[in-house]
């Protein structure tokens, strides 16, 4: 269901319907308890709830904080990894000219088959699926460097740096397409935990005793947001390669045009 929002959703309409639904669904349940129970409002028991309150507020602050930092981390290891997959075909791209012509042309448009290609599949492979059309051109990329014959020293050392780049090129991609499988966001129970506890904090700040309706109101309004602000920072990072703050095949795009360059 996630990863459909994430997909489908915009992250502005998210963020603004979780806020709309979440503050007006916990206004609604205020105004049928002050109207259902007027002795809250004398705060008889607030004494109690001010011992209470805080103690779920450090606990759903922490447990948040903690999910949304690891999150985030996976976010920036993704990030690292295509970085990492694109610098790679970068510097395969920049040493093709160490070969002769013939052989330079060959290399440079199996490279480009298959960044094109990685590039393309983008959509896909964010949600853990290998498309075969980069997993082919993967392949003849490296019947391309398997076929060079060096004629000196200086292709034979090239040659050398240049299986060993394409070696790394391959460990990034799969490493990706890993990421991309099992970096799923927090499992069900984890949701559950997190519902649960962002009811608690809801309800407490609803049952709180205040005289001022509208101060009351102002006040469970806020943590309403604040609840909702939360909810959507862990949904748009469950999904490193997916949303508005997932990494980008812009690394791979990068190497095409310098692929594609006439001083190439």
């Amino acid at each position: 269901m996630t990863r459909w929002i994430v997909l489908n959703v915009p992250s502005w309409l998210l963020l603004a319907g979780l806020i709309v639904g979440i503050a007006g669904g916990t206004a609604a349940v205020q105004l049928c308890i002050r109207r259902r129970f007027p002795r809250l409002k004398r705060g008889a028991h607030n004494e109690i709830a001010q011992f209470v309150f805080p103690v779920i507020a450090v606990v759903y602050g922490f447990l948040i904080g903690f999910i949304v930092l690891a999150l985030w981390g996976q976010v920036n290891t993704a990030d690292q990894t295509t970085r990492t997959e694109g610098a790679v075909a970068m510097q395969m791209a920049r040493g093709l000219d160490a070969f002769g012509n013939t052989e330079s042309a060959r290399l440079r448009q199996s490279l480009a088959d298959y960044v094109r290609t990685a590039a393309d599949e983008w959509a896909g492979a964010a949600t853990g699926r290998t498309a075969p059309a980069a997993e082919n051109a993967l392949n003849r990329l490296y019947s391309a460097y398997g076929n060079v014959k060096p004629r000196n020293d200086t292709q034979r050392a090239f040659l050398a740096g240049s299986l060993a780049s394409l070696r790394e090129l391959s460990r990034a991609r799969t490493e990706r397409l890993l990421e991309a499988r099992s970096n799923i966001g927090p499992p069900l129970s984890l949701w559950m935990v997190i519902f649960l506890t962002s009811g608690l904090v809801l309800g407490f700040a609803v049952t709180f005793g205040s005289e001022q309706a509208l101060m009351h109101y102002g006040m469970v309004g806020a943590v309403s947001v604040l609840v909702a602000a939360n909810l959507f920072l862990v949904t748009e990072l469950s999904y490193p390669f997916l949303g508005e703050f997932s990494t980008s095949p812009e690394p791979l795009r990068a190497v095409i045009q310098v692929l594609s360059s006439p001083q190439q």
